[in-house]
Parts: C-alpha cells; structure tokens; sequence
C-alpha cells in the first residue's frame, strides 16, 4: 500500500465542498474526500475547520486516519503549522496566511459565491506559481495529477508587497 506517514490536510471554511463531498453518511465511515485518494496520497490525518456550517461530519479515529472537526478556534496558526497540504477558500487573508507559512495551498473556488476578485486573486498567484486552484468538482483529479514540488515560496513577511499585489488585482486605492 502506499507509504504512511504522518501526514495531514487541513480544509477551512469550505461549506460547499463539505456538502458536495459528504452527503453525510458517507463521512460517518471515513469517505470524506474519497478515501482512497487521500490515503494513496499518503494523508492519515483530515482536519476540517467547518465555520458556520450546517454539515457537521462525525469526527472519528482508526489505527490509520483520523478525522478533526471544528467551527472556530481563536488562532488556526497551530493547525496551519502542522498541515503538510492546506486547502481553503478563497478569501484573500486566507491564502496569504497560509502563504506565509510556506505551505503548499490548493485554493477552492465556489462559482456561486466569487466576487471576481477572489478568482482573480488565485489566477494570479496561481500564475506567479504560489498555489493550485480548483472548482470543488475538480479537487479529487487535482489531488491526484498536482505535482506540489513545482510551488514556489511566496515571499514572507512582506505585507506590502501582497497588499500592492492586492491593489493590482483588484483595482483597489488604499
């Protein structure tokens, strides 16, 4: 079977992937994200920051996967750290938190709700090379074909240079 290693995912804040995926029986035995990719990718721990969300997976815990769920902690700075993939929403504060902690992202888009500025934002640094991005029917077949050591780190502690970023992508004045 495929390497295990002590690997985990870390989804926030995506309500419509949640739903999309779990229809909730099938999460109750471990078929989140279809279960084999996230195993044959070598993930044995699923953390999921749910929000607000009407769909409340079952945490639950065997000898090879867990599953953490949650709505909110005060910082998700633990969870980001420990994450060796994180996928998240779109918003921008999102992604450059994630960003700056140099890890791999896969960005979520959901079609219904996008202001253009949040695909515009993950386009671009999609471009520049900082992340994947995908609509939530895409993600299995991107988990499976992404080749996560063609990322680049995103510049760290360089506030400035994402908020003139920002500016450029969405046509904001400060």
């Amino acid at each position: 079977g495929p390497r295990q290693r002590c690997a985990s995912l870390f989804l926030r804040s995506l309500q419509r992937l949640f739903k999309s995926l779990c229809l909730a029986s099938s999460i109750s035995q471990g078929h989140f994200l279809p279960d084999v990719i996230i195993q044959s990718l070598g993930y044995n721990r699923l953390v999921l920051q749910i929000g607000r969300g009407k769909v409340v997976p079952e945490p639950f815990s065997t000898e090879s996967f867990t599953l953490d769920v949650y709505r909110y902690k005060d910082s998700l700075k633990e969870d980001l750290q420990k994450a060796d993939l994180v996928i998240s929403h779109a918003g921008a504060g999102s992604c450059l938190e994630t960003l700056e902690k140099r890890k791999p992202l896969i960005v979520v888009i959901n079609e219904r709700l996008m202001n253009n500025h949040q695909l515009e934002l993950a386009k671009q640094l999609h471009k520049d090379g900082h992340l994947f991005y995908c609509t939530c029917s895409m993600l299995p077949g991107l988990l499976q074909s992404m080749d996560l050591s063609t990322l680049k780190c995103f510049p760290p502690g360089q506030p400035e240079k994402f908020s003139a970023f920002l500016d450029k992508v969405v046509g904001l004045q400060k």
